[in-house]
């Protein structure tokens, strides 16, 4: 179902470069997005107008950089973490001199 949107998005030239790159990805979200709205099968996508079609993308556009925020913060604390752990590892690591 979510494909059908995912080329319905590509007919109308509506997808970024990037995100007909990350095709899984977009229709994921979309799917997400279409059981959220209660659109459930290929003929209501069909008879979208053109749009709704567009509020859909921008809101699998918003859940798509939510998601993307959310790593990056995810990745930086685990970076400082491991950073942390390191600078332990080093600390334990000097031999005592004499």
């Amino acid at each position: 179902m979510s494909e059908f949107a995912f080329f319905r998005f590509r007919s109308n030239n509506m997808l970024t470069i990037e995100e007909k790159q990350h095709k899984d990805e977009i229709v994921e979200l979309t799917e997400e997005i279409l059981e959220a709205k209660g659109i459930e099968c290929d003929s209501k996508i069909s008879k979208i107008s053109e749009q709704k079609l567009r509020e859909i993308l921008e809101e699998v556009r918003k859940l798509r950089r939510k998601r993307k925020r959310l790593q990056t913060v995810g990745n930086t604390t685990s970076n400082i973490e491991n950073e942390e752990g390191e600078i332990e590892q080093h600390d334990e690591e000097v031999p005592y001199i004499k």
